[in-house]
């Protein structure tokens, strides 16, 4: 029996959770991680982006990506300046704003982001396949309740 498989007690029970839902995410992403490099010769972090915006069809703020990325400005804008460089992301100024530039996919990088998350949604329905979908289901419940408590 590990150290984390012993019965908790009250006063360590959140840490043990955290620690759980750490791991899993850690082993998750790892795959994850190693898929997009040996599949594609991309990162994680550019999917993350290239994500984002495919969600904001009218692009985004530099700003509002990095909140949206939970990340800072410097850590995106080096990934932006590649994606625009290969043709997968277009900036433009904010029209309120000289300063600030907007973000926003081109039609190729829409592309490459409809190829790359079906790559992710099957390397994501692998690693859960031995983890039946009703307990799939009820964590997504106990998942969503978590986020409620926390947001």
């Amino acid at each position: 029996m590990g150290e984390f498989d012993k019965p908790a007690s009250a006063s360590t029970l959140d840490l043990r959770v955290w620690v759980r839902l750490l791991d899993c995410a850690k082993i998750i992403e790892k795959r994850l991680r190693r898929n997009f490099e040996d599949q594609f010769g991309t990162t994680l972090p550019r999917f993350d982006i290239l994500a984002t915006l495919d969600r904001a069809p009218d692009g985004l703020r530099m700003g509002e990506l990095s909140r949206a990325l939970l990340v800072s400005n410097g850590n995106v804008t080096a990934i932006v300046r590649q994606l625009q460089e290969q043709g997968l992301v277009h900036s433009r100024p904010a029209p309120d704003d000289g300063r600030s530039a907007i973000v926003s996919l081109t039609a190729q990088g829409r592309a490459q982001f409809a190829m790359l998350a079906e790559a992710h949604h099957g390397w994501v329905r692998e690693a859960l396949a031995e983890f039946p979908e009703t307990s799939q289901r009820h964590l997504l419940d106990l998942l969503s309740q978590l986020k409620s408590s926390i947001a």
